[in-house]
């Protein structure tokens, strides 16, 4: 993983948020939400939050009495999450890294993170955190984006991309959100973490958008993929841009668009 890959900061944090979260992670956290708040947690965790897309959908399913701690390790994102999200008592923010959890052992009934483990530096650690912060029978709830391939709109912008830098195509998208999806894999370091109870379901779902400019937005200015752009030609990121939306028109139409997207949710038990 590049050093710019959990680098969500200045605008792109509110270009994701406004573009990329109801585009690809609305559904998803709808079903993360029903999951979590089907186990009648008093205590929840969430890692990596982001822009708070779980957040939202999962605290109206929860108790009075529940307690909602939300963390990230991005204080921008995190802000734009407790922004978003109305007065609640139940809640509390912070910036915490989900590889070194400020929180002592057996503190939550469920730990959940939406696509948020790709980024992990070292995803044993991080599972074995959440092991350790889970009261015995909790469980652990997270995503994973199936393979790049497999998701339409991120797969061509990447295509897109590495067309306009062909002699060192920016791969952030392959590489890290899309680079944690071999369920095998994942089922050998919950493992390792200590893991025993395992369940992985595949959930296939559409992407939909307005309008093919949409997702060029959401993927070329709203992720990291910004940065890599950046770096390689700061002039370039509209004509960038300009060249994804062509292409998504070309495959998917001049209007509304959708295309397939696919992701890992995974269940382990503490």
């Amino acid at each position: 993983m590049s050093d710019t890959d959990e680098v969500f900061t200045g605008s792109i944090s509110e270009i994701y948020d406004t573009f990329l979260v109801p585009l690809i992670f609305e559904t998803y956290a709808a079903d993360m939400a029903r999951r979590v708040a089907g186990q009648e947690p008093r205590d929840v965790l969430e890692t990596a939050a982001g822009t708070g897309v779980v957040t939202r959908a999962l605290a109206p399913l929860l108790g009075d009495e529940a307690r909602y701690t939300v963390t990230d390790l991005n204080p921008s994102m995190l802000d734009r999450a407790a922004s978003r999200q109305g007065a609640d008592r139940r809640l509390v923010w912070r910036t915490a890294d989900a590889l070194s959890l400020p929180f002592a052992d057996r503190s939550f009934d469920a730990v959940c993170c939406q696509f948020g483990v790709m980024f992990f530096p070292d995803k044993v650690r991080g599972y074995a955190e959440a092991l350790r912060v889970l009261k015995p029978g909790g469980q652990f709830v997270f995503s994973v984006w199936d393979k790049i391939e497999e998701n339409e709109f991120a797969h061509l912008v990447t295509e897109v991309v590495g067309a306009v830098f062909p002699d060192d195509p920016p791969l952030f998208l392959a590489r890290t959100p899309h680079g944690c999806h071999d369920t095998g894999v994942i089922s050998e370091e919950l493992a390792a973490a200590g893991f025993g109870d395992v369940e992985i379901s595949t959930i296939t779902a559409e992407s939909r958008a307005p309008s093919p400019r949409h997702p060029a937005i959401a993927y070329c200015q709203g992720t990291p993929l910004r940065n890599e752009i950046e770096a390689r030609d700061a002039a370039l990121l509209e004509n960038v841009t300009d060249r994804a939306a062509e292409a998504i028109a070309a495959k998917h139409g001049a209007e509304a668009v959708s295309g397939r997207i696919r992701a890992h949710v995974i269940v382990a038990t503490a």
